[in-house]
């Protein structure tokens, strides 16, 4: 009889202590991440008004409740768009249907809308889906007096649900009511999902003795692989220049900004890049090999490429922002190729996130990226510490000096391969007990 009465009193403890805690998590305010450690020291930058483009940002409670949630830009007539998306076969049905309107060049004198939502990708989704999409872009071009071609959208969030458009479109007209020239930053918050800070640069240059502006803005921080990543990314511009001229930009940058990063390897089903050109400044671009088409395509490389690198300052959980270099590759191709198998390695992540220096795992990642290399020429670098050389250990490598370095929040892994001129720099960041808990808990 007391045996039993053990028992019970031990389970009465037990269910005590667990209403207890769940009492206490109730308490704690849900999803509220600490902005990650490694987020731009200066804080979201001044965006700069840029002519002939407006903005919006409202509460429609796609999925999150007390937050911006959908943003829309409405672009002035003589804008022309470019864009850069996810080769996901499981793309979205916004992502698809923003391929085909820039495939088609529509006529620029008809201006442009982009429409984002936040908390559901709808992707995933069917006819549905694709019902959604047709039925906020008739209603934005109806309200707008823009053509349906002319109306972009996006969403980003959960994969597989149907996207509760109706909340979107009740808020259509007080978007349309509340856009401003000023509003970028309110609208790099409502395009956020699992990201702690909002993203956001700006360039400005001379050309023709005319001030040129770009100010963008990003939205990612998982599901970040090349090709491209689970991020958003609108950058607006007021020169002026063709279309297929700045498409072919656009896609050159591409793949040396947003395409060289990586968080976890998986690459996104609603990835979106879009350039829109208002050509409001009055400098006008129209030999794209001329020097002043190089100047602006430098600015533009750099605000995305800050943009990219923002993204991976932000990847969940993440505690190191690190650049892996590869040289000595017998082409660009096998560098890059090299480069992300390190990147993309779950036991360099984690050996980085315990700031351990096991450069062994960048052996083996190097080994089987399938990139031609030889084990005799191999050389690897922890920033300027040589560690090892023609295949084996560096003699004067001390492994507390590889230990000191990995305690640093910014980290530069080199590697050279000896075998030619190829090369390639990617950038990553480490893989902490952070990220699974984001990851594990996404959809709750």
């Amino acid at each position: 009889m007391a045996n039993r009465h053990k028992t019970k009193a031990k389970k009465w403890k037990s269910r005590a202590k667990s209403l207890r805690a769940r009492l206490s998590e109730a308490l704690l305010p849900k999803k509220t991440a600490a902005v990650s450690p490694l987020a731009p020291k200066d804080g979201f930058p001044d965006l700069t008004v840029i002519a002939g483009a407006e903005f919006a940002a409202i509460e429609a409670g796609v999925r999150y409740k007390g937050r911006l949630d959908v943003m829309l830009a409405r672009l002035a007539p003589g804008t022309v768009v470019a864009g850069s998306f996810t080769r996901s076969q499981t793309r979205s049905a916004a992502v698809r249907d923003c391929q085909d309107k820039i495939a088609q060049t529509a006529d620029a004198a008809k201006g442009a809308a982009i429409l984002v939502n936040s908390g559901n990708s709808n992707a995933f989704t069917g006819a549905r889906g694709q019902a959604a999409v047709e039925a906020l872009c008739a209603q934005l071009a109806e309200r707008t007096g823009l053509p349906a071609s002319r109306v972009f959208t996006a969403s980003t969030g959960v994969i597989g649900e149907p996207l509760p458009h109706e909340r979107i479109s009740a808020k259509i007209d007080d978007l349309i009511a509340g856009l401003s020239p000023e509003a970028l930053p309110q609208a790099a918050r409502a395009i956020m999902t699992t990201d702690t800070f909002p993203k956001g640069a700006v360039a400005e240059i001379e050309i023709d003795g005319k001030t040129v502006r770009i100010a963008g803005i990003a939205k990612g921080s998982g599901m970040i692989a090349p090709d491209m990543a689970t991020m958003l990314v609108y950058i607006f511009t007021d020169i002026g220049l063709p279309q297929k001229g700045l498409q072919s930009m656009v896609t050159r940058l591409t793949d040396r900004t947003f395409n060289c990063i990586t968080v976890d390897s998986d690459t996104s089903t609603s990835d979106t890049l879009i350039v829109a050109a208002t050509g409001q400044s009055g400098a006008t671009l129209s030999d794209m090999r001329a020097a002043s088409a190089k100047a602006f395509e430098k600015a533009l490389a750099d605000v995305m490429l800050n943009l990219a690198h923002q993204v991976v300052r932000d990847g969940e959980g993440a505690t190191k922002f690190v650049e892996i270099a590869v040289t000595g590759a017998e082409n660009d191709d096998d560098a890059k190729r090299c480069a992300l198998a390190i990147a993309n390695s779950p036991l360099v992540k984690t050996a980085l996130a315990g700031e351990d220096p096991n450069w062994g795992r960048i052996v083996m990642a190097v080994g089987k990226s399938g990139a031609a290399a030889d084990r005799d020429k191999l050389a690897i670098f922890f920033g300027d510490i040589t560690v090892a050389t023609d295949g084996m250990v560096d003699p004067d490598y001390a492994e507390a000096a590889g230990a000191a370095y990995m305690k640093q929040d910014e980290l530069q892994i080199g590697v050279d391969l000896g075998l030619g001129k190829g090369s390639a720099t990617v950038w990553t960041c480490d893989l902490t007990h952070r990220y699974v808990e984001i990851n594990a808990d996404y959809r709750s």
